[in-house]
């Protein structure tokens, strides 16, 4: 898989449009900055692709476990195929703009956990407080150091 070999770019990409490309432009920022989030947080994996690509693995082959990583495109057994290269030109955008450091506000407030708001809310969102729902996603961050 491509993202396993890619640079920040691509991985920030790819998950801007897997994750939210029919999302405002605010909501796929939201998206990018809680990946950004989990890179500086010490809980997390330290690199944008391995946050990305983040999550249960059989112990035998390494392989994902489907539909238990962070980011659900990544290992819901669907081929990540780019249909709308506009949509792709524009998650890239946004991605080099979050990487150069181009967001000075971080619109999610610390958030390093999101889920969708047409699924039932996540066992692991009681644990952490909600900061904001924006498009389709709502941004939850936890309230002890990290």
């Amino acid at each position: 898989m491509i993202l396993e070999t890619a640079t920040a770019l691509t991985c920030l990409t790819y998950a801007l449009y897997f994750e939210g490309r029919s999302e405002s432009n605010l909501g796929m920022l939201a998206i990018g900055q809680t990946i950004l989030n989990r890179v500086e947080d010490t809980r997390f994996p330290n690199t944008v692709c391995s946050v990305v690509t983040d999550g249960q693995r059989y112990s035998w082959n390494d392989q994902m476990v489907k539909n238990k990583c962070a980011f659900s495109f990544y290992c819901d057994g669907k081929d990540e195929v780019i249909r709308d290269e506009d949509a792709f030109d524009w998650a890239e955008s946004l991605s080099f703009f979050l990487l150069d450091g181009g967001m000075s506000i971080d619109v999610t407030e610390g958030s390093t956990h999101y889920h969708a708001t047409y699924i039932k809310q996540p066992y692991w969102a009681k644990d952490l407080t909600l900061t904001v729902c924006i498009d389709k996603h709502c941004f939850y961050r936890w309230e002890y150091s990290k």
